[in-house]
């Protein structure tokens, strides 16, 4: 019973111990001793009851002994937290301190940021207001001075606008005058070197002679006593003659020489043929002239063969229908402007190559598309319609190439050209018509074209005289200073170029010059 009291004593020490210590460690050194006595109490318990007087004795002095040196260390925690604790809230209250007086400078900043937002509200406020004055007065300003401008121009409000817009319509003509005379200048500038260098390579390789052609034929007879025997008794020799070859024969005072005239070519070749066949023979009769006319109908059509064949093999063309070699042969015996059309045709052709080469196309197809570009007037005595699209339908019906049938039907801008030997075959057509003696015109035909050529241009606005000079290759428009500006003429000439080219048909190109010029006079008295 002494024992667990002395237990129970001792419990209670290390409790109270425990207690005023306050911390972990030293509870459970307390509780490991505790359970060391309890083994050993238990062991002396189990050994011997003589022992617990001492067990106990020994227990009670080692708890004081453990009392007083726990309360011992309990002290020293206790006065080493106290001071840590002390040193920790003089910190903390260092740091308040600062954070206080921290917070009271930045409430005084935002203070007197209040009071300056405050002061600029105000000033913001007064100027707001001075400027919704001001803006009252400007209206007011404004509404007096488009009353006064109202009176003083005699413009109302829309009258005015409309006077704006128009300005500004004649600023966006300028603007798009400037930009075309840019462009333009830009495309001559790359262009016109290369277009030169290669025209006149081409110009140069193909160099044929040109002569125009009579439009009627002479034989010459080797006695004015060969008139009569071709006239015949009461004119049957020469009516047969007519009758046969569908020619007129002008026998006049001309000496030694009879005339032949007649539109077709062929019929006046057959007739020239078999006249100086019959005039070699000597026999003049009907009969004779009969065959002799059939003999030269057959001499014609082979030589217009071999035409056709010596222009596919000069233009080295292969591989051509035959009949379109013989309608090829038939253009030696038609003229354009006096210009014979196959000698036309073939520089056309040599032209097309030349200029495919250099631009790196088709040298065949361009050659191609040159010799039969105009192919339709082998048969327009023949067929009603225009060379162009009796063209395109001969070279349809013999399937040529449809590159090449798009070069004929586009030479003369009947269609808009679509591909680069259109236009090749175009620039060589106006190489070869513009030669010089190439083609020549009758003088009623001359006169309408200057004429149609000024009533072109004298059709605008603003212009005062106009005058075809150098046999219709240039028109020289004067214009009216006011009513044509220097950036209105870039587009006036623009637009009368475009007329030109869509109205009319003339050989080569026509410069077109508009002259502005301004004149003032003054009389000293």
């Amino acid at each position: 019973m002494d024992l667990i009291v002395a237990i129970i004593l001792i419990v209670v020490a290390l409790i109270a111990g425990a207690a005023v210590a306050g911390f972990i460690a030293f509870k459970k050194g307390v509780a490991a001793g505790v359970e060391k006595r309890k083994q050993q109490a238990e062991s002396i318990i189990g050994s011997a009851e003589q022992q617990a007087e001492r067990i106990v004795e020994d227990a009670r002095k080692d708890a004081d002994n453990k009392k007083k040196s726990a309360l011992i260390e309990a002290k020293d925690e206790i006065h080493k937290l106290r001071t840590e604790a002390d040193k920790e809230i003089k910190d903390r209250r260092a740091d308040l301190s600062r954070q206080e007086r921290r917070m009271q400078q930045k409430e005084e900043n935002l203070d007197k940021k209040n009071d300056n937002l405050e002061r600029k509200e105000d000033i913001l406020n007064q100027k707001i207001k001075s400027a919704d004055e001001k803006l009252k007065e400007a209206e007011a300003i404004k509404k007096g001075q488009l009353d006064v401008l109202e009176r003083i121009s005699e413009f109302t409000k829309d009258q005015a606008k409309e006077y704006i817009i128009s300005k500004l319509e004649e600023d966006l003509v300028h603007e798009k005058a400037v930009k075309v005379a840019a462009y333009e200048q830009q495309i001559k500038d790359e262009c016109h070197e290369k277009a030169r260098g290669y025209i006149s390579l081409a110009i140069a390789k193909v160099a044929a002679e040109q002569v125009s052609e009579a439009a009627v034929s002479v034989v010459p007879l080797p006695n004015d006593e060969m008139k009569g025997r071709i006239i015949g008794r009461e004119g049957r020799n020469i009516r047969t003659l007519e009758t046969l070859t569908g020619v007129d024969l002008i026998i006049d005072d001309t000496p030694e020489a009879i005339t032949l005239s007649c539109f077709d070519q062929i019929r006046r070749e057959v007739a020239r043929i078999a006249l100086e066949k019959l005039i070699a023979d000597g026999r003049i009769h009907p009969t004779r002239i009969e065959e002799m006319v059939d003999k030269a109908r057959r001499e014609v059509e082979y030589r217009i063969k071999q035409e056709g064949e010596r222009a596919v093999i000069e233009t080295n063309v292969h591989g051509m229908n035959h009949e379109l070699i013989k309608l090829i042969g038939r253009l030696k015996f038609r003229t354009s402007y006096r210009q014979n059309v196959l000698d036309h045709s073939i520089e056309v052709a040599k032209l097309c190559g030349v200029l495919a080469s250099e631009l790196g196309v088709d040298a065949n197809i361009a050659r191609r598309a040159g010799l039969l570009h105009d192919i339709g007037k082998a048969l327009t005595s023949e067929i009603e319609g225009s060379h162009v699209q009796i063209g395109v339908d001969v070279c349809k019906k013999y399937n040529e190439n449809p590159v090449v049938i798009h070069a004929v039907e586009a030479h003369h801008n009947d269609v808009e050209p679509k591909t680069v030997i259109a236009c090749i075959v175009q620039a060589a057509d106006a190489i070869s018509a513009a030669r010089p003696a190439a083609r020549s015109e009758n003088y009623e035909s001359y006169i309408k074209r200057l004429q149609k050529l000024e009533e072109i241009c004298t059709s605008y606005e603003g212009v005062e005289k106009c005058f075809a000079v150098q046999a219709g290759r240039e028109v020289r428009i004067m214009v009216i200073p006011e009513i044509i500006n220097d950036e209105k003429m870039v587009l006036v000439a623009r637009q009368i170029s475009q007329q030109i080219e869509n109205e009319m048909d003339y050989p080569g190109q026509i410069k077109v010059n508009l002259i502005r010029e301004s004149r003032v006079t003054d009389y000293a008295k």
